[in-house]
């Protein structure tokens, strides 16, 4: 009883250390995750400020435009 009760506690710490090793490398790959995320969310926000500063543009040139032709 006292070999299978020792077998168990082995079994139990290396299990133990295994889930360690895998929460450990889950983290990681969060931080990556989160800084690729942060990464890719800069570049949209930067993208969607210049296609509205382009239309805002256009818009103004379009304006600008038919009220020369009105005058």
């Amino acid at each position: 009883m006292d070999r299978l009760d020792s077998k168990v506690d082995r079994f139990v710490d290396e299990l133990a250390g295994r889930i360690g090793a895998l929460d450990s490398k889950v983290d990681r790959f969060r931080d990556e995750l989160t800084g690729r995320i942060d990464s890719l969310d800069h570049k949209v926000s930067r993208g969607f400020f210049w296609v509205v500063g382009m239309q805002l543009t256009v818009l103004l040139a379009i304006i600008g435009t038919l009220l020369q032709v009105a005058r």
